[in-house]
């Protein structure tokens, strides 16, 4: 018996398939990848299942190196883990992703079974796609605000320095000028990164809290920042931090407090 197979429609539904999954687990990341390595990591691995249909030998072997491949491409390319634990930690998400988006379909297949073919089609699954996206955002924004400790490497114009940060979506600061995110560093921090007097690019940063009305304060370009969130990293250049005149967390657990607005610019928007 033989099979006709369309190369193009099968890297095309895998692509969409690829694309949405990574979508899905990269919102649970934070959105630590950019949109350009999530569909530079959907294209790879779609390509990369297509392989055991351009290659000799058995196809059982054949199939599992093109899943292995597949899965692998996807999470270099999208989310440059740096370790195996966070290897894992990524394949374990877009796993469920896909078990998610893999279910959805099967069970409305079951449900409306008059519509498979529109179901399993390249728009159906995008539109399903995109609904169960809608719904893992909605439920993982109802959860309640966004915080988690990550570690932080900062460049000043001595050596760099590694800090234990606190992602709080409650800090919404933004330097007044130019309207970019504003993180609240520890002054004992500060005073590390900068062996040959204070950098360049001073800044007032105004602020309000509750257990004072208003304050400023000094607010200075960090060079280069790098935030490692469960073993993804994601590199900045030119952030703005205000100096903390104050001990930011009195037991010690954290020394800097992220604007989550740092994460969402692009890498190359500096």
């Amino acid at each position: 018996m033989y099979y006709e197979v369309y190369l193009d429609s099968l890297f095309l539904v895998n692509f969409v398939m690829n694309l949405l999954c990574l979508e899905i687990a990269n919102f649970t990341f934070l959105k630590a990848a950019s949109r350009r390595r999530i569909i530079g990591g959907a294209a790879l691995g779609a390509f990369f299942y297509l392989l055991p249909f351009l290659t000799p030998g058995p196809a059982g072997p054949k199939s599992l190196a093109g899943l292995f491949l597949s899965a692998a491409g996807m999470i270099l390319v999208t989310f440059r883990t740096r370790s195996l634990r966070a290897f894992w930690m990524v394949f374990q998400r877009l796993l469920l992703s896909s078990f998610l988006l893999g279910g959805c379909l099967l069970f409305l297949i079951r449900l409306f079974p008059a519509l498979r073919e529109t179901l399993t089609s390249v728009l159906g699954v995008l539109g399903i796609g995109l609904l169960l996206f809608m719904e893992v955002s909605f439920l993982v924004g109802k959860s309640g605000e966004r915080k988690g400790i990550c570690q932080v490497k900062l460049q000043g114009n001595g050596p760099a320095v590694e800090v234990r940060a606190l992602l709080d979506s409650g800090n919404s600061l933004v330097e007044p000028i130019s309207g970019k995110p504003v993180c609240i560093l520890d002054r004992s921090v500060f005073e590390k990164l900068w062996e040959k007097g204070k950098p360049d690019h001073f800044r007032a940063i105004p602020y309000h809290s509750l257990g004072r009305t208003a304050g400023i304060l000094a607010g200075y370009l960090i060079p280069k920042m790098e935030i490692d969130l469960d073993g993804t990293v994601k590199s900045r250049r030119n952030v703005y931090v205000g100096v903390s005149e104050e001990r930011i967390a009195a037991g010690g657990g954290y020394e800097m407090i992220l604007n989550p607005g740092v994460l969402k610019e692009d890498e190359n928007d500096h």
